[in-house]
């Protein structure tokens, strides 16, 4: 497998933007790296990099080479897959993008559950935001992606989606934590409230629910991060939002929970999926087929 090698170290100059910095990373000479690529280049028939004065960068056909290796990658994962478990191995690894609101009890549940029945699968978890997660399975970063309210969903195949209300997060001594039921979004943002950065899902249902009508966001903070929103609430007497799957039933009792009222804000959609068109390693489609199943109850 030599030629997936090559295609490794051109895809870490690639990464680095510099053949010596990249050459640092991998622990060999710059010289050695630099006579790799054009050596390469030369059987290739065209060069693949565009040198500039201060590093390097994949030119046209550099990016269409880049993008085969990793297809080739993929696909010699899912065959090595295949193979392990016709010999009973139950080995493999399963790479997943996936939205914040997964990250502190949906996913650690559902990984530890399945590697408790196949203990040689290894998993890579990467936080993205909607659209990032869609670009990480068009460059076959990760094979599945969890999100919330994904972007494009041009080249997204779904296995499974369910959907999601989204939820105002409180203190427990917040006037809006005695009310039973489902709250009003104005009576929300009547208060201090705390929202997530534009490129999440629930931020997007926030503006468009907003959008044309005489209640309006005011955020007193904005934050990329769902954890701090969620710990932020208990300092004032704010409002964060989060869908459920993010919000474990057992609290801390310093937070109260509430629907916001479908009248006022529509649930959004989580999406499980893949990229169209590939078909999956063996232990990333079964894992895939334990979180339908969990979405959907």
């Amino acid at each position: 497998m030599r030629h997936l090698e090559t295609f490794r170290l051109i895809e870490e100059v690639a990464r680095a933007g510099s053949i010596r910095k990249a050459a640092e990373d991998i622990n060999i000479t710059s010289s050695a790296l630099n006579r790799r690529i054009q050596r390469f280049e030369e059987e290739f028939g065209s060069q693949i990099f565009e040198r500039l004065p201060h590093g390097v960068r994949l030119n046209t056909a550099g990016e269409l080479l880049v993008q085969h290796y990793r297809a080739q990658r993929s696909e010699l994962a899912r065959v090595q897959s295949q193979v392990a478990d016709l010999s009973g191995a139950r080995r493999g690894h399963v790479s997943i993008a996936c939205s914040q609101a997964l990250i502190p009890y949906f996913l650690p549940e559902q990984i530890s559950a399945y590697r408790a029945e196949h203990p040689g699968v290894t998993f890579s978890v990467r936080v993205r935001d909607r659209a990032a997660a869609e670009r990480d399975l068009s460059q076959f970063e990760s094979d599945l992606a969890l999100v919330f309210e994904p972007v494009h969903m041009v080249d997204f195949e779904v296995i499974a989606s369910a959907p999601q209300p989204v939820c105002a997060m409180l203190a427990t001594d917040h006037p809006l934590a005695r009310k039973d039921g489902p709250v009003r979004l104005h009576d929300c943002l009547a208060y201090p409230h705390v929202l997530p950065t534009r490129e999440y899902g629930v931020r997007h249902l926030l503006d468009s629910a907003t959008r044309g009508r005489s209640v309006s966001l005011g955020p007193v903070v904005e934050s990329s991060s769902f954890e701090f929103m969620r710990h932020y609430v208990m300092h004032e007497q704010a409002v964060g939002f989060q869908i459920p799957i993010g919000l474990k039933r057992d609290l801390s009792s310093n937070i109260a929970v509430r629907e916001v009222s479908r009248r006022d804000l529509p649930a959004g959609t989580l999406f499980l999926g893949y990229m169209k068109g590939r078909t999956l390693p063996v232990a990333s489609a079964r894992f895939a087929m334990q979180l339908a199943s969990a979405i959907s109850v």
